[in-house]
């Protein structure tokens, strides 16, 4: 299984960015998706998944919107109004336990991770 994530790159604050991540899943649409990401110096942290809902850490609500297509085997994460803070390398995942999980070890796939910078 592999999960390709692309889409980082540098931007300024108040830009905005759009990350994907595509998944050779024989069952993709069976999987909960998750974004997660870790910034130098700071714990790994969830910040977005879809599975029948999406959720989201509350950082970045009303700014992140995640999405996926089912056709394409594919998730997204739309990032918008970006803050230096959002800085970090971000990874999409699969999980088999359907639902809303925001636990790392409730994923089983991961991808590369990306890159994401946010000048100030």
């Amino acid at each position: 299984v592999q999960l390709q994530a692309c889409g980082g790159g540098l931007v300024q604050a108040g830009g905005s960015l759009r990350l994907s991540c595509a998944a050779s899943l024989r069952t993709f649409s069976t999987y909960a998706m998750g974004w997660f990401r870790w910034a130098p110096g700071k714990e790994r942290e969830f910040v977005a998944g879809i599975s029948l809902t999406t959720y989201y850490l509350d950082s970045v609500k009303g700014r992140f919107t995640i999405s996926r297509d089912n056709a394409k085997n594919t998730v997204y994460l739309q990032m918008t109004s970006l803050e230096p803070e959002d800085t970090a390398i971000y990874y999409c995942a699969a999980s088999s336990k359907w639902g809303t999980s925001r636990r790392y070890a409730d994923y089983d796939y991961w991808g590369q991770g990306t890159l994401v910078t946010v000048s100030s």
